[in-house]
């Protein structure tokens, strides 16, 4: 009895390893798709806000940061 006691170890590490082998080889590429989907959404929104923007009230404006302005030292006269 001992002995079928010893063997039921191996057993179980068997069975152990073939649930963990069928867990980390599953297909994993269904939630890589919705990571990219994801990706590809927060990548237009960002090209989004760096569009020309227009207000009611204003006109069209190039860019959505104000222009700087050149300091003399940077100019080559």
């Amino acid at each position: 009895m001992a002995a079928l006691a010893w063997l039921l170890i191996p057993v179980f590490a068997v069975v152990g390893a073939a649930i963990w082998g069928s867990w980390a080889s599953r297909n994993k590429t269904i939630g890589d798709v919705a990571e990219l989907a994801g990706y590809a959404r927060f990548r237009d929104a960002m090209e989004r806000s760096h569009t020309i923007t227009t207000t009611s009230v204003g006109s069209a404006s190039a860019s959505a940061l104000p222009e700087r302005e050149t300091s003399p030292a940077a100019t080559t006269g």
